[in-house]
């Protein structure tokens, strides 16, 4: 969850001088523009404290950058205020800004218009500490949220605020300003690795392009992080230094956006054409751009079609679509009759309707020019469109899979350096299970905090994963949170034992498989029953911490009991029972597995398991217990004498 706070400096002590008519005439329009920036990033506005407001992003539903539109909601703020200002020099307004992430609390069922809230945790109180110690007219961000951000926002540290109640400062940052614009990330300074065959393909495709003066639209499909950008970028630049002509649009998540965006981009970067521009400038710029490419008798035309299908053109319409379309397509043609041209669509899977018919259109009707339509899209575009690219007459689907382990493990050693963290890139290839971006984040983890100071997940691969799971259909996700309390491999059997997974549990465990979140397993460990596993480890993870401690603690008790009956004498999930009873709070239970577990292990020579198993066995029984303790250490002094034995015939 991430938080903002925002509060006017002095307006208390000069609302005190005023009329109360004229402190509402003032706070009112002060509201409404700080609710509509703040909703413009996707934050709800969770209540109004006085002239203080306190907003959220990540609830009801997370999106994978909380971190980064929080920050970017109380930058616009600022802004925000300082328009106000200068557009009535009477109010002199001003504002101090907090901006932290961290876990919460959330209840979903607050009513916020009511003044019920609907965060609850440290992050809120550490979040009003900062905005306290906030300097005037700037935003103070804590270490989750800078984290999160520093690699697109411009910090400038600031000093650790002594905060009430807090054994240690809070460490803070003064946001600055943005390094690029919403949704543009920069490419990283290590070269890209194992994506050989990828890009090969894309030269192999673009090759044909030229040659056969066709049109051809590529979509790579790949998850959050998996490399999309970076596999573009790189092919791009390559094509660049050949004379190839390259134009870039995005699709944007959130914050303004119009219509048929990245293509109205494409056409704006053609004709050199910026925000700041006015109507007469742009119109102007865009003529003298379609001049050099186009017919003197269809610049006039042309351009009024173009601007009306990028927003640009305030008078004038059309009868229907395609007459847009067409506009669209005249002016692709032109582009690449001029010299072999590659249109970038990224982030499609946020597109609106009208951007995919335009990109099928474009795809489907322009002839004898060389022009690549290249597409950089998450799995969600083909469960929206899933008849994306059938029927087209040349279209290739280039699906981005994870980085090999060797690749993996290079590509930390490369993050990681030389130096005294450079030992981490094994784990850290582990763990990061071959998804680029998890791996740079937990390589950054690594590089910036001891060991000790970071048993968690980075925030952003948390809220990556966070963001699909909220995602997620009623009815599909209760059956991954059920699911994420088994394990990372689970049977149907536990989840139809939970209860409350509706009559329609395969249907849901299909689709949860369609959208790649789990795998069915070709075998069980558990006769006649259905096995299945997480994709990815951090999927169980961040599935199991959004479950509250209590609802927890019941399902655990429901698999512990479901494992029991279904392993029979339960030796072979002896560690895995006492892990689910003491889940539930009964430790009773887990003692007799983790005894059963231990006398297994040294059983099977696994000594040092053994004696870690005894060493948590003994921690569950009281301290009172004196010969059941006795008798329990005596077993894991034997297992430590036989493991000493084991590692001297081990020794050459």
């Amino acid at each position: 969850m991430t938080v903002l706070f925002a509060d006017l400096v002095g307006f208390t002590a000069r609302a005190e001088r005023l009329d109360p008519e004229d402190v509402r005439a003032i706070l009112n329009p002060y509201y409404t523009r700080l609710r509509s920036e703040i909703e413009a990033f996707g934050g709800v506005v969770e209540k109004f404290i006085g002239d203080a407001v306190m907003a959220v992003f990540g609830a009801p539903v997370a999106h994978g950058d909380d971190p980064e539109r929080g920050v970017r909601a109380a930058l616009a703020v600022c802004s925000a205020v300082e328009e106000m200002n200068t557009d009535d020099s009477a109010l002199d307004l001003q504002v101090r800004l907090a901006v932290n992430t961290g876990e919460a609390i959330v209840s979903l069922d607050a009513k916020t218009e009511l003044g019920e809230g609907m965060v609850a945790g440290d992050v809120v109180n550490a979040a009003a500490r900062l905005q306290t110690a906030a300097p005037t007219n700037a935003v103070l961000v804590g270490e989750e949220t800078y984290r999160a951000t520093r690699t697109l926002v411009d910090y400038r540290e600031a000093e650790p605020v002594v905060a009430k109640g807090k054994r240690e400062p809070i460490r803070a940052w003064e946001a600055l300003t943005a390094r690029m614009g919403p949704g543009e990330r920069a490419t990283n300074a290590v070269p890209m690795i194992g994506r050989v065959h990828e890009v090969a393909v894309l030269h192999r495709l673009l090759d044909g392009v030229v040659a056969e003066r066709r049109a051809h639209l590529v979509t790579v499909v790949g998850e959050a992080g998996i490399g999309k950008t970076r596999l573009a970028t790189e092919f791009t630049a390559q094509l660049e230094h050949e004379g190839i002509q390259i134009l870039r649009g995005r699709s944007l998540p959130y914050g303004v956006s119009t219509l048929y965006g990245p293509f109205s981009q494409h056409v704006k970067q053609f004709a050199g054409i910026f925000a700041s521009d006015d109507s007469p400038s742009g119109h102007e710029k865009l003529r003298t751009a379609l001049a050099e490419i186009v017919a003197p008798e269809a610049v006039a035309e042309l351009a009024s079609h173009l601007e009306l299908l990028v927003g640009f053109g305030a008078d004038g319409e059309v009868a229907d679509r395609q007459i847009l379309f067409l506009a669209a397509r005249r002016f692709a043609e032109a582009l690449a009759r001029d010299r072999p041209t590659v249109l970038v669509f990224e982030d499609l899977h946020w597109a609106d309707a009208g951007t995919l018919d335009l990109l099928e259109v474009l795809a489907t009707r322009i002839r004898d020019v060389p022009l690549m339509l290249l597409a950089l899209a998450r799995p969600d575009l083909l469960l929206t469109r899933s008849g994306w690219g059938g029927g087209l007459p040349a279209y290739t689907a280039l699906s981005l899979e994870t980085l090999s382990q060797e690749d993996s493990k290079e590509l930390a050693a490369q993050l990681l350096g030389r130096g005294a963290a450079s030992s981490e890139a094994p784990r850290v290839a582990e763990t990061g299970e071959g998804n680029p971006l998890f791996i740079e984040e937990l390589a950054a983890s690594v590089v910036e905090r001891p060991a000790s100071a970071r048993p968690d997940l980075p925030t952003t691969i948390r809220e990556l994963v966070s963001a699909r799971l909220d995602a997620l259909p009623s009815a599909e996700r209760p059956v991954l949170l059920d699911a994420a309390v088994v394990g990372k491999v689970f049977w149907r059997g536990a989840l139809e034992r939970m209860g409350g997974n509706g009559a329609n549990l395969s249907e849901a465990l299909d689709l949860l498989e369609a959208r790649d979140l789990i795998r069915r397993e070709p075998s069980s460990w558990i006769e006649r029953d259905e096995q299945f596993a997480f994709k990815h480890a951090m999927i169980r993870e961040v599935a199991y911490a959004t479950l509250p401690r209590a609802k927890r603690k019941e399902r655990h008790a429901v698999v512990a009991g479901f494992l029991e009956e279904a392993t029979g004498d339960a030796g072979a999930t002896a560690t895995a029972l006492a892990h689910h009873w003491r889940q539930a709070g009964d430790s009773q239970g887990a003692l007799e597995y983790l005894l059963l577990a231990a006398d297994q292990a040294g059983r099977g020579w696994a000594k040092d398991e053994a004696a870690a198993l005894y060493g948590e066995a003994l921690a569950l029984i009281p301290e009172d217990d004196v010969e059941r303790r006795r008798s329990i250490a005596r077993k894991q002094a034997l297992a430590l004498v036989a493991l000493t034995h084991l590692m001297d015939v081990r020794r050459p």
